[in-house]
């Protein structure tokens, strides 16, 4: 489980004052190296499966950077994957000691472009997901969709989108399927631009996802970005597929 900001780096005092097992902090990366092993994050010091971390490397000007698909060559490091334990690393200079070397830069700004980086990945798998025909674009498809037998695994939103048109496919979610709405997640983290360019078409606002294996993928990548920024990845934490809400309405506060 990805431990909760206050609890980044604490733990039993033997623990923190001792040096982690260098073996476990720097691997050449998946497919490389030790099989199956298990690896450590520089910041928490827990150690779990590669699949729940974030690799980093250094690149050839010696900045670090981030190895999302953990295939980047050299040696790397590993993070749990929150903004949080990023900030936290760059904070406690823990890439200066994980390369032994304090030329290893690590940007202001590496948490932001790692969840850039997720973004990219949400944005590719959903057009992987198109390309498969697991998407339907355009109000009227939506709507017809939801309505369907074989129904949704996923409605997608413009995060810039129309709120009346939001509420609009709230109501047919709900005629759908009355109080258990809140299981159909509700993608809101792309703009119209980022739709775009993801489905090849102009002017989406609304999309949804059918079932099927591109629908499966797109939606662990959704769930990676959203827990990266600490935010809920079901519907029913967040809850604003009952109101009809947008999910970064529910955090401002």
């Amino acid at each position: 489980m990805t431990p909760e900001t206050a609890d980044l780096g604490q733990g039993p005092p033997e623990q923190d004052a001792a040096e982690p097992d260098q073996s476990t902090l720097l691997d050449p990366g998946l497919g490389r190296g030790r099989s199956n092993a298990l690896r450590t994050c520089l910041v928490t010091r827990v150690a779990q499966a590669p699949a729940g971390l974030i690799r980093f490397v250094l690149g050839p000007d010696g900045a670090v950077v981030p190895d999302l698909r953990a295939r980047l060559p050299g040696r790397g490091a590993w993070l749990t994957p929150t903004r949080a334990a990023v900030n936290e690393a760059i904070k406690r200079r823990a890439f200066q000691r994980a390369f032994k070397t304090k030329d290893a830069a690590a940007p202001s700004d590496l948490a932001d472009r790692v969840a850039e980086g997720l973004r990219a990945d949400l944005r590719q798998s959903l057009s992987l997901a198109n390309k498969a025909g697991c998407v339907v674009a355009g109000f009227a498809k939506v709507e017809s969709a939801i309505g369907d037998k074989a129904g949704v695994a996923a409605v997608i939103e413009a995060s810039d989108g129309s709120p009346d048109g939001r509420r609009k496919i709230v109501a047919a979610l709900h005629r759908r399927h009355g109080s258990a709405i809140s299981c159909i997640p509700v993608i809101d983290d792309l703009s119209n631009t980022e739709l775009d360019m993801a489905l090849g078409r102009d002017h989406v606002i609304h999309a949804a996802l059918v079932a099927g294996v591109g629908s499966s993928g797109c939606l662990a990548r959704w769930r990676r970005l959203r827990s990266f920024e600490g935010l809920a990845t079901t519907a029913e934490e967040a809850g604003f597929a009952r109101d009809g809400q947008a999910a970064s309405d529910l955090h401002d506060d």
